[in-house]
């Protein structure tokens, strides 16, 4: 049921206090926590851990952190169960829209979010709206469709050939995400050859995965990584990325965001994107609400909203993360600038949310799954795994996303 007026100026009082108090709350002790689930490790669990800290200190409240890589299995088995986290990071933006539908029998759904967004980007800020309400706050976002060299010891970087099979450093093994890399890849080339439209017409099951654009999309990648697809279902992709550091150097190129590259971010290496077309995918981490009767929930989630601590979470060099805040401009490194500069309306890209990204979390994991097999065939001819795709879809259905807000730009 929705919340009267009367309980949400309630709610947003109590929200406000707790924002205010933090000269008052004593160093925190007492009955305000807040349980968040988040799949980060490493770089990304550090930068997460700055802004939390910042938070805790303002306000008194104590944030406990459930940290699981399987977070799409751990998050349906505790909303299933009836005790979710009070906050999640959550896995896709088709999750986003799938736990705004959701609500019956024991299942506690998203709940509907009072914090503003008009001063966020798109696609970002509709992707996180679902019949007209804010179900989610993407805290950070990100450019998929780039490539990245080492910068030359002398001189300035001349852009690589793109073209050349055997030089990509290619690693598909990511634990229960594993195929992702190739997912991405995939999508890539398919929004670069066949457009926008076609893009969001697939995404929304208006074309199937069996269609002559998806199986050039397959092959043109298999063709493209050479010999390198050899090993790489159990390669690790950070590892394989890392390849570009090692002396001789393993390869030489890698496709992804910065956030998801091992090497010095953005100090060592630069990068061209991977689309001659000026159609970028982009991807965001989605903060969510399960629980309706805690304020402290909503004083974090409205703290992480907010342009000091998404300034914050960019100033983490270990993160490497980028903000859908247009307030939020000052980044560290020339190559960051570069890559948030793509992300500004009449930037002249088109920005198109990633494929895997957007649909639901099971048909994103047969997605995976079918590039892991792909990768580890003996044929080149994806038709049977594009069929099975096309089951799949059918039995589980299309994006949830409605297809308007898949992109953004000029496209």
């Amino acid at each position: 049921m929705r919340k009267t007026l009367t309980a949400r100026l309630t709610r947003c009082v109590l929200v406000l206090g707790l924002l205010l108090t933090a000269a008052g709350c004593g160093g925190g002790s007492g009955p305000d926590r807040v349980t968040i689930m988040i799949p980060w490790s490493g770089d990304e669990f550090q930068a997460f851990y700055s802004v939390l800290t910042a938070f805790e200190k303002k306000t008194g409240i104590q944030v406990d952190v459930q940290v699981t890589r399987a977070l799409t299995q751990q998050l349906d088995a505790a909303v299933t169960a009836g005790a979710p986290p009070d906050l999640a990071m959550l896995p896709s933006v088709g999750a986003v829209h799938g736990y705004a539908e959701r609500g019956n029998g024991k299942e506690r759904r998203l709940q509907p979010l009072d914090v503003p967004t008009d001063a966020y980007l798109e696609p970002f800020r509709g992707l996180a709206t679902v019949r007209g309400e804010v179900y989610a706050v993407p805290v950070k976002v990100d450019v998929k469709s780039l490539a990245w060299f080492a910068k030359p010891a002398t001189g300035r970087s001349a852009p690589p050939d793109l073209g050349t099979p055997g030089t990509w450093c290619l690693g598909l093994e990511s634990g229960p995400t594993s195929g992702w890399p190739g997912a991405d890849w995939i999508a890539d080339i398919l929004l670069a050859r066949s457009g926008a439209d076609f893009y969001t017409k697939w995404l929304t099951g208006g074309e199937k995965w069996s269609s002559p654009q998806l199986d050039e999309a397959w092959t043109t990648w298999r063709a493209l990584m050479g010999s390198g697809v050899r090993g790489a279902t159990v390669r690790n992709f950070g590892e394989a990325a890392a390849g570009m550091t090692t002396t001789p150097p393993r390869c030489s190129l890698a496709h992804g965001a910065l956030s998801a590259m091992g090497f010095d971010k953005g100090h060592d290496h630069d990068f061209v994107t991977s689309s001659p077309t000026r159609r970028l995918e982009v991807s965001a981490d989605f903060v969510g609400m399960f629980t309706d009767d805690n304020p402290g929930a909503e004083a974090f989630i409205a703290f992480l909203a907010g342009t000091s601590a998404q300034q914050l979470w960019v100033d983490q060099e270990a993160g490497a993360a980028f903000s859908a805040d247009s307030h939020v401009t000052r980044y560290a490194t020339s190559v960051q600038q570069r890559i948030a500069r793509m992300l500004r309306p009449h930037s002249g890209y088109t920005l198109c949310f990633g494929a895997a990204d957007a649909m639901t979390p099971d048909v994103s994991a047969a997605f995976y799954r079918a590039v892991l097999d792909y990768a580890s065939a003996a044929t080149r001819d994806p038709g049977r795994f594009l069929a099975d795709l096309d089951q799949v879809q059918q039995t589980l259905g299309s994006s949830p996303v409605p297809r308007d807000k898949l992109c953004a730009g000029p496209d």
